[in-house]
């Protein structure tokens, strides 16, 4: 009879490192997702503010001021957004930088990438 008592705990200590980078890959994967679609949402609720709103989003720092709230649950500073009236009507440019939480993935990518997003709402 052989035995194998231990080559379980051996399999499972060899392979737990990789499942757990997988998981938490996947999930520093979707918070890239989530953060970028929560600065193009608030880019483009920008935009329509200041193109449809003007007593709101009158000038480019209230159109900022208005993106920062529309980015509901990021903590991004006005700044981070520009606004400026253009052929299209009111376009407004968001750039974010993002760092990831797992340290391992930053030997396949970057640390910190760059997030940007443009939107133009006609006048």
């Amino acid at each position: 009879m052989l035995r194998s008592r231990g080559s379980v705990a051996v399999e499972y200590g060899l392979l737990l490192p990789a499942l757990l980078l997988f998981v938490f890959g996947l999930i520093d994967c979707g918070r890239v997702f989530w953060t970028y679609a929560t600065l193009y949402r608030a880019t483009e609720a920008a935009a329509r503010c200041g193109a449809v709103n003007t007593t709101v989003c009158g000038t480019p720092a209230q159109i900022q001021t208005y993106a920062v709230t529309q980015a509901f649950g990021l903590t991004i500073a006005s700044s981070a957004f520009t606004a400026s009236t253009v052929t299209c009507g009111v376009q407004v440019t968001a750039s974010l930088p993002f760092s990831f939480v797992i340290p391992q993935l930053t030997a396949l990518i970057p640390s910190t990438i760059t997030l940007a997003t443009t939107a133009c709402y006609p006048l």
